[in-house]
C-alpha cells in the first residue's frame, strides 16, 4: 500500500515530463497520450445470494495511462491500476474486501465549454481479491466473526465499469458504477460485488 501511493505522488510530481502532451485530448490534429492519478470514495454493496446489499464505505487510490485511438474523434481508450475497497453490509455485519483492480474503459470526450469537457465511459474491469474481513455489529458468532472474508469468496473477480468523467483543465472528476458479473461466491450460491463510486483527480 504504501509503495502504491509513492507511486502516484511521483507520477504527480512529474508533470513537467508530460507537459508536451495536451490533457483532455481535444485539439484534433495532436496525438495525444495523457497520464493521471485519482482519488475516491467507493460504496460498495453485494447482490445475489448474501444478505450484505447494504452500501459500504471504502476508498480508491489509482494511477491511470491513457491514449488517443482516433486521429478523427476524441475517442480514447484508458486503463490503469486501481487499489479499491468494496463489499457490503446487513444490519448484523459489515463485509469488508479489498481489490487490486485494471480496469480497460474507452471514453469519448464532448466539449462542453473551451474549458470544461464531459467523457462519459464504458468498458470491464478484472480485479484480484488481496484482504477482506468481517466486522460484526453483535457478537453474533465469534467463531464467524474471526474469519477474514477474503477466503470465504473467490478473489479473482470481474465486471463492468460505466460512468462520466469531466475535465477542467488538469482536473478531472467522475461518477459512475461497477456491475460484477463473476460469482465471487466460494460455494454454491451466487454473489456478484457492485459499486458505485466518486472519484477525483488530475491529468497530465
Amino acid at each position: 500500500m504504501k509503495k502504491f501511493f509513492t507511486a502516484i505522488v511521483a507520477m504527480m510530481l512529474a508533470v513537467p515530463s508530460f507537459a508536451q502532451y495536451a490533457s483532455g485530448g481535444f485539439e484534433l490534429d495532436k496525438q495525444n497520450l495523457y497520464y493521471g492519478a485519482r482519488m475516491g470514495l467507493s460504496l460498495g454493496m453485494m447482490s445475489g445470494d448474501n444478505n450484505a446489499t447494504g452500501m459500504k464505505a471504502g476508498l480508491n487510490l489509482a494511477g491511470i495511462i491513457g491514449l488517443r485511438v482516433s486521429q478523427t474523434s476524441p475517442v480514447f481508450l484508458e486503463s490503469g491500476l486501481y487499489y479499491t475497497q468494496r463489499g457490503g453490509k446487513d444490519g448484523d455485519y459489515t463485509m469488508n474486501l479489498k481489490y487490486l483492480e485494471v480496469p480497460i474503459v474507452i471514453k469519448y470526450g464532448v466539449k462542453a465549454t473551451d474549458d470544461i469537457a464531459l467523457l462519459p465511459f464504458i468498458g470491464p474491469y478484472f480485479s484480484w481479491g488481496i484482504g477482506g474481513k468481517y466486522e460484526y455489529l453483535n457478537e453474533v458468532s465469534k467463531e464467524t466473526a474471526d474469519r477474514s472474508s477474503y477466503d470465504l469468496v473467490n478473489h479473482g473477480d470481474m465486471g463492468m465499469k460505466v460512468g462520466c468523467g469531466l475535465e477542467y483543465d488538469m482536473l478531472y472528476l467522475e461518477i459512475g458504477g461497477q456491475i460484477g458479473i463473476a460469482n465471487i461466491a466460494d460455494d454454491k450460491g451466487t454473489i456478484h460485488s457492485n459499486a458505485l463510486f466518486v472519484n477525483f483527480g488530475v491529468n497530465f
